[in-house]
């Protein structure tokens, strides 16, 4: 199943990046590049959505429109992707 989140991208004072998540309470990461924020973000949305699935009733939210979050010239969306396989119950 795959699950598309947007990632507010802020550049810090120091040049290294800052990545929250509006629509995944408490989820975030860092990191010293554009590609470790967002290869860090990916993980970190990876294991949040895995620890709601694990949850007796599961409640994942709706991701706000890109479109809908402010940028500028330090701050940017970018849509994150997790692909997360179901594998209970499967013989393989």
């Amino acid at each position: 199943m795959k699950f598309f989140y947007p990632a507010v991208i802020e550049k810090l004072s120091d040049g290294t990046y800052h990545a929250t998540f509006p629509d995944l309470e408490q989820c975030e990461a860092y990191g010293s590049t554009l590609d470790d924020v967002l290869d860090r973000a990916t993980d970190a949305a990876s294991a949040w959505i895995e620890v709601e699935l694990q949850e007796e009733e599961p409640d994942l939210p709706s991701a706000t429109d890109p479109a809908d979050i402010s940028s500028g010239p330090d701050r940017f969306v970018r849509n994150i992707l997790v692909n997360y396989k179901f594998t209970d119950g499967w013989d393989e």
